[in-house]
């Protein structure tokens, strides 16, 4: 089962190995401390949005027309072969293995990995 969690947060039981779904490692933590304090296990930055999606979104606050645009540049960019095929194994292994993946932003509702979490299910994941 496969659940999508804030980076940086406490892990649940039975939670898994944990994704990193971001574009940069977190900030000031060395690299032998991010899965002891809970950022991820493995860094999978290919099913983040790009840098220049990245550095559009916190460029102003979200509006609904903001946070709709992003939606489908976020989803178009999930469309390559590579992302498709990443979706898929991970949908996949979600119904023989648990684990998780995550974002550092707090507001799920306006972050890539609610859409994330829609492409999942999308490709068939056992989602908590």
């Amino acid at each position: 089962m496969v659940r999508v969690v804030r980076l940086g947060s406490p892990r649940t039981r039975r939670e898994g190995l944990r994704l990193g779904t971001v574009r940069r490692p977190p900030r000031g933590v060395r690299k032998s401390d991010y899965a002891r304090r809970n950022y991820y296990d493995v860094w999978l930055p290919e099913l983040a949005p790009s840098q220049k999606r990245v550095s559009w979104a916190l460029s102003q606050p979200w509006t609904d027309k903001r946070w709709t645009r992003y939606v489908r540049d976020y989803r178009r960019e999930m469309k390559t072969p590579a992302a498709e095929r990443l979706l898929e194994l991970l949908a996949r292994l979600s119904h023989h293995a648990d684990f998780s993946v995550g974002c550092y932003c707090e507001d799920e509702k306006r972050c890539h990995r609610s859409i994330l979490r829609r492409l999942l299910a999308e490709h068939g994941a056992r989602l908590s």
